[in-house]
């Protein structure tokens, strides 16, 4: 089954003029996530543009909030992976960052195995 994902197994090039802080490796990825605001109901659907084991970037117009909670689903071939997220970076007009608190269940072995797999 062809599934949406369109990962480029090469390093995603940084948002503008931040510091690097990343503790892992990140990669540009096109994959479906879902993102539910703490306190509604209504989720943005979105992809991501990069992906790591400790976060993700989405385009978005009208960024999100710094120090935001959030759920979110992202979908690897398929599968769900349940995800709190915190956003942490905020481009006006651009996107913003969303580091991974905590990955439910299985999440993060079938994130570094996917990500193994696009990076090779």
């Amino acid at each position: 089954m062809n599934m949406p994902n369109s990962p480029t197994p090469q390093p995603a090039i940084a948002p503008p003029t931040e510091p690097d802080r990343r503790r892992h490796a990140r990669y540009t990825a096109q994959v479906q996530i879902e993102i539910l605001q703490d306190g509604t109901d209504v989720p943005l659907r979105l992809e991501t543009t990069d992906l790591s084991r400790g976060g993700c970037y989405v385009q978005l117009l009208s960024p999100l909030p710094l120090g935001l909670r959030l759920h979110a689903t992202l979908w690897l071939d398929g599968y769900p992976i349940f995800i709190r997220g915190l956003v942490v970076t905020r481009h006006p007009q651009f996107g913003n960052g969303i580091m991974f608190v905590d990955l439910e269940g299985r999440g993060d072995a079938l994130l570094k195995r996917y990500l193994d797999t696009i990076s090779t």
